[in-house]
């Protein structure tokens, strides 16, 4: 049994019921828009964040899950769906988990008011049925990954980012959804707020060490057999990057800020950028941070009693960290 599916195993009947009431909480009586969502359910990819909502249910309240837990997971897969319909026509993108994009197929303007669909359904799906406390948890999630896009767009521009803003970027941008998710999935079923705060910090600082893995993908050959250079290519400004351009030479960060600006299509130079991160530290030194966020969010897991669910979510976080893409 591969990894996801053991993750799965304790909320497979959740799982199972979710994907049925998620795809009702798209329906439409526009045929296109059926169409197209019909095309979105089908191309799912892992189903990380309904998987996190329910195993912090059911770790928080020892098994139970409700009505407000489906449709807090639903309303999370809607209104992240919406962003990524969004993202791939700002990134101008043709393709998304292997599948064309849906600016691809349909074009912009349509994948832009299909965004917009998604969006307005989620906000109903919870304003509906009084969920305020599960739509407040998301709408601040929301906003914090638009900032967090933003700025890093700023920031981008002047390739002299530090460590600190760039945590700040990353934890609005990726980690923020996460912790929404935990958030979330707690908060469906008990009153506690400590805890929810706790299952939300859980959730963020998973969230960071993801990003950090997703940075690392970008130097290593584990996933395609040589090292992509893909965010050096799009002068993103990543973990192990940052740290090295923060401790080497004045000569030497002359030269890979140049090399970042002006030859990022040359893969001769890239390919020396690379080795260069590898040989000064940048590696290491994000391995390292990434490790620290996780063993922080297993910290946080101490407080809860064992159960199959716990043990899941342990699972989960040594995945986020040991995954090969």
């Amino acid at each position: 049994m591969n990894i996801t599916s053991q993750i799965k195993q304790p909320i497979f009947n959740e799982m199972e019921l979710f994907e049925k009431k998620f795809h009702e909480s798209m329906t439409s009586k526009v045929a296109l828009l059926n169409r197209i969502t019909y095309y979105i359910v089908n191309r799912k990819g892992k189903q990380m964040r309904p998987m996190f909502v329910f195993l912090t249910a059911k770790m928080v309240s020892e098994g139970i899950v409700n009505e407000r837990t489906y449709r807090g997971a639903s309303v999370i897969e809607l209104i992240h769906t919406a962003t990524l319909v969004h993202d791939d026509v700002v990134d101008d993108s043709n393709r998304r988990r292997g599948f064309f994009s849906i600016n691809a197929l349909w074009k912009n303007k349509i994948a832009v008011l299909v965004g917009d669909y998604l969006l307005s359904k989620g906000l109903l799906l919870s304003i509906d049925n009084g969920d305020f406390d599960l739509l407040r948890i998301i709408s601040v999630a929301v906003r914090e990954m638009s900032e967090g896009e933003l700025l890093q767009i700023e920031k981008a521009r002047r390739l002299d980012i530090t460590e600190e803003v760039y945590y700040e970027i990353i934890r609005k941008k990726t980690a923020t959804l996460i912790a929404a998710c935990c958030a979330l999935g707690a908060k469906s079923v008990i009153e506690d707020d400590a805890q929810v705060e706790n299952m939300r910090k859980f959730g963020e600082l998973i969230g960071m060490a993801f990003q950090i893995k997703d940075d690392l993908f970008d130097y290593s050959e584990e996933a395609i057999g040589k090292p992509t250079g893909i965010d050096i290519k799009e002068q993103k400004m990543t973990l192990p990057l940052i740290h090295v351009l923060n401790t080497c030479t004045p000569q030497e960060k002359k030269w890979l800020i140049n090399s970042i600006k002006n030859h990022n299509k040359d893969k001769k130079r890239v390919k020396e950028v690379i080795a260069f991160v590898k040989s000064n530290n940048g590696l290491a030194y994000a391995e390292q941070k990434m490790v620290q966020f996780q063993q922080e969010a297993l910290l946080l897991l101490d407080n809860f009693s064992d159960s199959e669910f716990k043990d899941a979510l342990v699972l989960m976080v040594n995945y986020v960290i040991e995954r090969k893409k």
